[in-house]
């Protein structure tokens, strides 16, 4: 009987491990439709193609080198992972197939990269971008991930993030602003006196359906993150994730409506979209410990951070046409910082430390990856392509030809 009932727990574990993924999996889409949606039309397909082969590309190098350096064979403490061979065979005693972890895994480092791809969106070279990806997908986001879910110095140092706010957004948000600084901005974006000039995307349906997307996958993203659901205390637990998450995304979304409504008298959808996934961001460093009110309260004000911060990098004259690098970056930050409020075991000061050490890390290793590309074969289209848009430039296919000569 007790065989049984472990094979059951064993089996429960693994397929919820399973449809977890299945969901951040989903949220490849999200960004993918996001980002059409958020962009020119003129360059649709192009960040589409970006979207898709990056998620190939990740899956493809986390199964080569990536996983292996985050958790295989790795020993406890260090600063350097261990370099093993494949996925090995079952560990005994294990609660769920190593396998379903793996694609649990493998699902996250896809989602660091995707957030790349907003922030250089409309000026970057495709095939630059696409040789970016092997690099952060298999050496650079598994490196620094180890430091805390492979059992490195981060985590022995008392380093706290439940389901990825800095290990994912973070991270994403650090390579991708090491790529707005040597890309610099799209042309028309910023006027010489110091002046704004807004680029409205596409399509505003495309966008929120994208951004519903994400909300619905970022279920899988931190309730999957339990890692079990097969006891009463693991199954409340989940439950509770899931509540906070969508707490904290819908206050993220209402707080967002009300600064854009006080700041310019209208109801800016972009701003709201963007407030509902600085809510997931921010709730990610830890959706179990908080009440929902008080994750609601972290949504809010992720929800005011994130339209501040975008106006921030605006000033900045950091040209980010989906506000990846406020939504992740920023709020992916914030998130870490109050997780001591509710969790008793984090300190701020291990909070702000791995959240340096994270940063630090993924932005010098991109700086200089990036660097290197841009020398060998550049990062930037030319200035004719970006006029007449990448899609027939890199694609050949127009996403929407009905509407063009």
């Amino acid at each position: 009987m007790e065989n049984t009932v472990t094979e059951l727990r064993f089996a429960l574990d693994t397929f919820y491990f399973l449809m977890s993924g299945v969901l951040v999996m989903w949220m490849a889409a999200g960004f993918a439709m996001l980002e059409a949606g958020l962009v020119r039309s003129k360059n649709t397909t192009e960040i589409l193609t970006k979207n898709v082969v990056l998620y190939a590309i990740a899956c493809t190098m986390f199964l080569l080198v990536g996983y292996n350096i985050m958790y295989v064979d790795n020993t406890a403490g260090g600063w350097l992972p261990s370099f093993g061979g494949l996925i090995g065979t079952q560990a005994e005693g294990a609660s769920h197939s190593l396998e379903s972890d793996f694609f649990f895994q493998v699902v996250f480092v896809a989602t660091a990269m995707s957030i790349v791809s907003g922030a250089v969106a409309e000026r970057m070279k495709l095939w630059s971008f696409l040789i970016f990806t092997v690099f952060l997908t298999a050496f650079i986001y598994p490196i620094e991930g180890y430091w805390t879910w492979g059992g490195g110095f981060l985590s022995e140092a008392g380093f706290s993030d439940f389901a990825g706010s800095g290990i994912v957004h973070l991270a994403g948000a650090a390579a991708a602003l090491a790529a707005v600084i040597l890309l610099g901005a799209r042309k028309g974006k910023y006027g010489k006196d110091g002046s704004v000039h807004p680029i409205p995307g596409s399509n505003m349906p495309l966008a929120t359906l994208g951004a519903f997307i994400l909300w619905m996958g970022w279920f899988g993203f931190n309730g999957g993150s339990q890692l079990m659901i097969s006891d009463a205390e693991n199954a409340s637990a989940v439950g509770l994730i899931f509540v906070n998450t969508n707490a904290s995304a819908a206050t993220g979304a209402i707080a967002a409506l009300l600064v854009s409504k006080f700041k310019w008298g209208k109801a800016d959808l972009t701003m709201i979209l963007n407030g509902a996934l600085a809510g997931l961001v921010a709730i990610t460093a830890d959706p179990l410990s908080p009440s929902p009110l008080f994750a609601a309260g972290i949504g809010a004000v992720a929800g005011v951070i994130v339209v501040y911060s975008i106006i921030t990098f605006d000033k900045l004259k950091l040209d980010d046409p989906v506000g990846a690098l406020s939504v992740h970056g920023v709020c992916g930050l914030f998130g870490l910082l109050v997780v001591p409020l509710t969790n008793s075991s984090a300190s701020f000061i291990t909070q702000l430390y791995g959240a340096a050490v994270i940063f630090g890390f993924v932005f010098s290793a991109s700086l200089i990856v990036w660097a290197v590309i841009k020398t060998v074969m550049g990062i930037r289209v030319t200035a004719e392509e970006e006029q007449t848009g990448m899609d027939l430039h890199d694609c050949g296919l127009e996403a929407y030809p009905e509407f063009t000569d």
